[in-house]
């Protein structure tokens, strides 16, 4: 007899997306303001939009399809559909909340046409639900979850799971996570400005905040591979030693390709996808998978160790790398082109990916051995 699937990691999971979702309908979260003209009642009928593009039907679809196979996991009941109209419902009542707080948002343009495609995708998530848990999925799931990584990894994995979408926002150089200091110093230096007490620090913080020299190709490489070794080493202190940690270094070498070629295509076009391989790019790349091959037979003890090495000594690199136009170009059309509604998501990932791993790992240095399967 199969065991039950515990609902608390779906619930939790559940409302994570939920908050995700949130996020991505409301950013950028300003200029709120009462739409002019319109009453309450009016404000609940959503108009019909004149065009839809592709990108936007099948994005509002299939967005909230984890949503509603996640809500039904949680609601589900025995021997009944409560749980499965609950989840429809659930997902229907989020959708239509976030369509009418957008009408309050002059960058926003809400729709029936969403609410509908939003509804749509938790119907067919909570319709897979129990196709699924017949199937036995959680299950074997959980079982696989189990052979390859050690209780009381679940931080590392989220961490993990959180990786590529930190690659989809432009960074300065392939791979060079963590570069929030640009955008902490001139916030710090206006609220310095006009203290009496503080005109040296704000001389100083002024003075930081002038442009970088470019950084040279050997650097850039260097960043590039401590950024693929990064997401490896995290995985490596919860992975036994041996052909699984060499699996998942050669499947992040392949998933960061992956990625960075979507993100470039999304920015600039399908014909310009591979432009993203800089001279010293590839061989950062190969010279990062193997270093990691190198590593996948050290203790997990020392994994820990060398990952945050090589976290703090990426984070110090990023940190001198300039904005340059091809950064600077990548920013404006994320901004202003139809991937606004990620960006904010995508952007504060990606400056707080190695920060994250950073503590996550040095929690995991001071923490007693756990359970290893």
């Amino acid at each position: 007899m199969q065991a039950p699937v515990p609902r608390a990691g779906a619930a939790v999971a559940a409302a994570l997306l939920a908050a995700l979702v949130l996020y991505a309908s409301l950013y950028p979260f300003d200029d709120w303001r009462w739409p002019p003209g319109r009453t309450l009642a009016e404000l609940l009928v959503l108009p019909w939009p004149r065009y839809q593009s592709p990108f936007d039907v099948w994005s509002n679809f299939l967005g909230y399809v984890p949503l509603g196979l996640l809500l039904a996991l949680t609601a589900r009941r025995p021997g009944g559909w409560n749980g499965w109209l609950l989840a429809v419902g659930a997902g229907a009542m989020l959708s239509c909340g976030a369509e009418v707080a957008q009408q309050f948002l002059p960058s926003r343009h809400p729709s029936l046409l969403d609410l509908a495609l939003n509804s749509g995708g938790t119907l067919l998530g909570a319709t897979l639900a129990p196709l699924l848990l017949r199937l036995g999925w959680p299950q074997r799931s959980a079982r696989w979850l189990a052979r390859w990584f050690d209780a009381g990894s679940a931080g590392a994995v989220l961490l993990l799971l959180l990786w590529p979408l930190a690659l989809l926002f432009p960074a300065p150089v392939a791979l060079g996570l963590g570069q929030i200091g640009p955008r902490l110093l001139p916030l710090a230096a206006e609220l310095l400005e006009g203290v009496p007490w503080a005109s040296d620090w704000h001389a100083a913080l002024l003075a930081e905040g002038l442009p970088a020299a470019p950084l040279g190709v050997p650097a850039e490489a260097l960043i590039t591979a401590l950024g693929l070794l990064a997401p490896c080493l995290v995985a490596f202190a919860v992975v036994p030693p041996g052909w699984r940690r060499m699996g998942l270094a050669l499947g992040a070498a392949g998933l960061t390709a992956a990625v960075l070629t979507l993100s470039t295509a999304l920015n600039f076009g399908p014909d310009h996808a591979l432009t993203w391989l800089a001279p010293s790019t590839l061989p950062a790349l190969v010279a990062g998978t193997a270093a990691a091959l190198l590593l996948a037979w050290v203790p997990r003890r020392v994994a820990v160790g060398l990952g945050l090495v090589v976290v703090t000594a990426l984070v110090m690199g990023v940190a001198q790398a300039p904005a340059d136009p091809y950064f600077a170009l990548s920013l404006q059309r994320w901004e202003q082109g139809r991937f606004i509604r990620f960006h904010g998501l995508a952007q504060w990932i990606g400056w707080l990916w190695p920060y994250g791993a950073g503590l996550w790992l040095l929690g995991r240095l001071g923490a007693p051995p756990t359970i290893q399967r």
